[in-house]
């Protein structure tokens, strides 16, 4: 554990039981938050890779037009 961990747990000792709880509970919904977002978006990189790239081709061969904000 890090220095930083063992400070944060030593002061969340300090605090009554429900605000220990409190914070656990956050701690650990932000954890699972993680874990899925994770999950959902982990092997995305290669496919936006990919989108990418070819949005590119397609500019180069001038299948793309500029895009203006005001008609949207």
């Amino acid at each position: 554990m890090t220095q930083a961990m063992d400070t944060a747990i030593a002061k969340l000792a300090t605090l009554p039981p429900d605000e220990q709880d409190r914070v656990a509970r956050w701690l650990l919904d932000e954890l699972r938050d993680e874990e899925h977002w994770a999950r959902q978006f982990g092997n995305s990189q290669d496919a936006l890779s990919k989108l990418a790239a070819e949005a590119r081709a397609d500019h180069a061969v001038g299948r793309t037009t500029e895009l203006d904000p005001e008609k949207l």
